[in-house]
Formats: C-alpha cells, structure tokens, sequence
C-alpha cells in the first residue's frame, strides 16, 4: 500500500503561482510514477501531470503545458506540483496519485492504483 498526503492548495489570485505537494509513505518502491490530476464542480477528473520515479520524465495536459511543473525528491518520497500563472480555470481540488506499473503517460484515471484526499485550489479573477 502507498499512503499519499497533498498539501499547499489554497486561494491565489489569477497570475499569481502555488506550489503543492504530495508526500508518499508506505510501499513507494513500488510505484512507477506519480501524477497530478484535478476536479472541478461539476465535472470529471482529469489528468494534469504525471513523471517517473526512475528518471524524472514528465508528461502534461494541453491546458497546462508551459504553466505548471512536476518534480519530484526521491529521497523525501515527495513529488511537486509548481503553478505560475494561475487562471479562474484552474480552480479545482487537486489529487496526487501514484500508479504500480502503469505510465506517467497514463491520462485515465483508472490506470492510477492509489491516491490522496485532494487539497482546494482557488484562482479569484
């Protein structure tokens, strides 16, 4: 089992940047990746980055290509999520996840084994 914990959501205003993060426990030797994904009010979740343990290759959605930045510390079990010009868009509850032996590629949701209990981000416009 992975046990995953997010922090650092909260209220930003439209351009402005937040950092969040999701700490692993348990058996993260296991997981292949680690990934972000999002869900507004009212509509499915989707992904938003994923990257590799082994070698920190990353993959993004459209939406936030250029904007947001995945990274992880393998020593501290802990993978990051950098937001820089934030939009009212992009108002969601956040979810990190971590998938056995699927792919940072993985868009879906079903491909991802474990995941945290999200944490708010809100873009004032």
């Amino acid at each position: 089992q992975v046990q995953l914990v997010e922090s650092g959501g909260g209220l930003v205003q439209a351009g402005g940047s937040l950092r969040l993060s999701c700490a692993a426990a348990g058996r993260t030797f296991s997981s292949a990746a680690m990934g972000w994904f999002r869900q507004a009010p009212g509509k499915e979740r989707e992904f938003v980055a994923g990257i590799r343990w082994i070698g920190g290759a990353a993959n993004y959605a459209d939406s936030v290509k250029g904007r947001f930045t995945i990274s992880r510390d393998n020593a501290k079990n802990t993978v990051y999520l950098q937001m820089s010009s934030l939009k009212a868009e992009d108002t969601a509850v956040y979810y990190c996840a971590a998938t056995r032996s699927g792919s940072y590629l993985s868009t879906g949701v079903t491909r991802w084994d474990y995941w945290g209990q999200g944490t708010q981000v809100t873009v004032s416009s």
